[in-house]
């Protein structure tokens, strides 16, 4: 151990490097960047948990628990003789700087939009193989963000609605649309009509800008909160809620709304 031990990210690619090498850590040693994958997401997914918590503490936590995704990535990387935690480092600095003229060099900007269609430009510089403005999008993204990401990228080229009422009235066609399909029985049919009502749905929210996975993250949270509260009470009426009917439970929910 040199010198530079005493600085904690050089510390900590140490103990990885240990955990990975001989005499290491079986489990560890064992991990390629296949099986890390989800590890990745679900330490990402629990820091967005710790960020609506508003808890310090937790949140230190878990970006934590994303370097150390970060850092067991790299090590094997530079196991393969592929790259370094350092090279990652060096990359992203460099694409910061680079894609910040407005900070880092003499260029002006009026305001955030016109930082996004500047960084839309030095991508297309950085990237000339891509074909499509739509290239890039990760595939694995969760099907509302993506739907969400592939919408703002073909505004920018003006492929839009021009007003929210008209993305608004999308709905109730493709809504009108699915009910159809649903009356014909066509299981492809619906399929194709529902995803169409949800494109749609994720337009409109847009165009209010609101993010579709925050909205219904929020709905579902909503949800839980007032099912748990029928289940509550149907306990302390000593009766399951198998055993009610819908109307009964439509009471308890209507109780559930009205204390919130």
């Amino acid at each position: 151990m040199d010198e530079k031990i005493k600085y904690p990210l050089y510390k900590f690619e140490k103990i990885i490097a240990a955990l990975r090498g001989e005499g290491g850590c079986p489990w560890d040693r064992k991990q390629t960047h296949q099986s890390l994958r989800l590890y990745l997401l679900e330490e990402t997914y629990e820091a967005l948990d710790a960020i609506d918590s508003g808890n310090h503490e937790h949140l230190k936590e878990e970006l934590g628990d994303i370097l150390l995704q970060i850092f067991l990535h790299a090590q094997i990387a530079k196991e393969q003789g592929l790259f370094t935690i350092d090279d990652v480092a060096e990359g992203i600095a460099h694409k910061i700087v680079t894609r910040h003229p407005h900070v880092f060099g003499d260029a002006k900007v009026s305001g955030a939009e016109q930082v996004l269609e500047r960084w839309e430009e030095i991508k297309k510089r950085e990237k000339p193989d891509r074909r499509s403005i739509l290239d890039g999008i990760p595939t694995h993204l969760p099907a509302l963000l993506k739907a969400y990401r592939v919408q703002q990228r073909a505004s920018r080229v003006g492929f839009d609605w021009g007003r929210v009422d008209d993305a608004a009235d999308k709905i109730i066609e493709e809504a009108n649309e699915l009910k159809m399909a649903i009356a014909s029985g066509d299981h492809e049919a619906m399929t194709a009509e529902a995803g169409d009502v949800l494109f749609s749905i994720v337009n409109v929210l847009r165009h209010i800008h609101l993010n579709p996975e925050e909205v219904l993250q929020r709905a579902v949270t909503k949800f839980i909160k007032r099912f748990a509260y029928v289940e509550r009470r149907a306990a302390e009426m000593n009766v399951s809620l198998e055993s009610m009917n819908i109307e009964e439970m439509e009471r308890l929910w209507q109780e559930a709304k009205d204390s919130a």
